[in-house]
């Protein structure tokens, strides 16, 4: 039936083209499209060669090391050298030494208000928190950052108890900044609590601050210290075992990427 109901001046074909239209100007904007395509490409050329050779200049006067990014001292990458299953602890963990960084100033900051505000050990604060923010900020990337970072890269257990001892040690220093006792350099509860009493808000404000600081990155520490703790564990890692890799490879395979 439908072969009667069909209209037979239909055409298949479809009238959407102009017959009228200049060919011309499609064909400039084809080759308008095609050039701005050969240019965004030229331009993703130049900019790629741009990074190589900073990158060749970067290695030619520092090698492989980009950290710290103002005086490149050691290679840090995570997303290259850690598997990629243990990628968010380290990256977590380095956040954390990151926020003990910037605790560190915080808390020298805080140290100098006390002095401002009177406090009778004003100056052995300052002077302690001087003192950790050049010691404690180092050597806590060296001695526990770096070798929990070199033991999930490499999977041996003397990274690990170098990580444990030493990371171990800071959990009980993070308590110890936290209480905040007089003289000892720490703007921590103690001191906070004595410049909100004496009217000194500021003093009270960045020891409160600090506090938080000192707070968030022991606890996280914690959390992910028996989270090392649990993988160490079921990697099999002992002390025999560090012993042997000690025997075999030296100390010197501490300090090297081998």
């Amino acid at each position: 039936m439908s072969e009667f109901t069909e209209n037979p001046f239909a055409s298949s074909h479809s009238l959407d083209t102009n017959p009228f239209d200049d060919p011309s100007s499609k064909q400039a904007a084809q080759h308008d499209a095609h050039f701005e395509d050969i240019s965004r490409r030229e331009r993703d050329l130049e900019r790629r060669e741009r990074e190589l050779n900073q990158r060749a200049e970067h290695i030619r006067t520092h090698g492989r090391n980009n950290w710290p990014p103002f005086y490149p001292l050691i290679y840090h990458a995570i997303s290259e050298e850690i598997p990629e299953a243990s990628r968010p602890l380290i990256t977590r963990l380095y956040q954390l030494w990151l926020v003990l960084l910037g605790t560190l100033i915080i808390n020298m900051v805080a140290c100098i208000f006390l002095l401002i505000a009177g406090s009778s050990d004003g100056g052995k604060d300052l002077g302690g928190s001087i003192g950790y923010m050049f010691i404690i900020a180092p050597l806590s990337f060296l001695l526990w950052y770096r070798p929990i970072y070199n033991g999930y890269m490499k999977e041996q257990a003397l990274y690990y108890y170098f990580y444990f001892f030493f990371g171990g040690f800071h959990l009980l220093f993070s308590v110890y900044m936290i209480i905040g006792i007089p003289s000892t350099g720490s703007a921590g509860l103690i001191q906070m609590i004595q410049m909100y009493a004496q009217g000194h808000w500021a003093a009270g404000i960045l020891g409160t601050i600090a506090t938080v600081g000192w707070t968030v990155q022991g606890l996280g520490n914690a959390f992910y210290y028996r989270q090392i703790w649990n993988h160490h564990s079921a990697a099999g890692h002992t002390v025999d075992k560090a012993k042997a890799e000690l025997a075999s490879h030296g100390a010197k395979a501490y300090f090297t990427r081998g």
